[in-house]
């Protein structure tokens, strides 16, 4: 477990690098929204962070939503993101604890999300595409734009879904040692975003969730609102 100072300073440094990355891309740093991935740490390591001046806090386990809040009861003015897979069978604690799913990956998840709200709820989503290829990677299949249009049909209901508010898109790059590799695959999402744009503009598909801690200055130069930071501030996870 890293020293608070350490945490502070990383924390700062990643921080820095966003507002650079930004301004080369000739974006306003305020568009980004960092989101600190404490999944594995303490809730002590939440409070300091918090004390910090972190709002939005990411975890990986839809049943963790609830016991951290139990854990920071005081916190009453965070977000907390989902950003790992969910089974439809835990879609309820999703809609109870979450107040951002990044990971709807699929038709089915969406409507058990909506069986789970309560009447007059409304629960942030982004769909979840992958982009890059990869077969180990989840979502929808939406590395080749040829196949976009085939997307719309689903994405079009799931926009349609009552409770649901879709935001935008995430995504997840393949694992490299040189961080601008990532790229192509960040484009290739914001493309996919610009073509929903056009053709379901209801939604305005206004976030782009991409970027972790090996790649999220890359992430910001090509477009993302929200960075998913928690190595490269915490330090590795003591597991869960």
């Amino acid at each position: 477990m890293l020293s608070p100072t350490q945490v502070q300073d990383n924390l700062e440094a990643v921080q820095t690098n966003i507002r650079a990355a930004a301004r080369q891309a000739g974006r306003d740093p305020a568009d980004i929204t960092l989101v600190v991935v404490t999944k594995g740490h303490s809730p002590q390591a939440v409070r300091a962070l918090y004390e910090l001046g972190v709002r939005h806090f990411g975890e990986s386990r839809p049943e963790k939503g609830n016991e951290r809040a139990m854990q920071l009861p005081d916190l009453t003015d965070v977000q907390w993101h989902l950003i790992g897979p969910v089974q439809s069978r835990k879609a309820a604690p999703v809609a109870r604890h979450f107040n951002f799913l990044h990971s709807l990956d699929r038709l089915q998840l969406a409507h058990r999300l909506a069986e789970a709200l309560t009447p007059g709820a409304s629960l942030p989503v982004l769909l979840q595409c992958n982009v890059s290829g990869e077969s180990t990677k989840g979502g929808w299949r939406a590395a080749d734009p040829s196949a976009w249009p085939k997307l719309l049909p689903e994405f079009e209901e799931v926009v349609a879904t009552s409770g649901l508010a879709v935001r935008g898109l995430m995504t997840m790059a393949a694992y490299s040692d040189d961080p601008m590799a990532a790229r192509p695959v960040f484009a290739r999402l914001r493309a996919l975003r610009d073509f929903l744009r056009q053709h379901l503009p209801a939604a305005g598909w206004p976030d782009l969730s991409m970027g972790m801690s090996g790649d999220y200055e890359a992430a910001v130069l090509e477009g993302a609102t929200l960075v998913r930071v928690g190595t490269a501030i915490l330090g590795p996870s003591d597991g869960e």
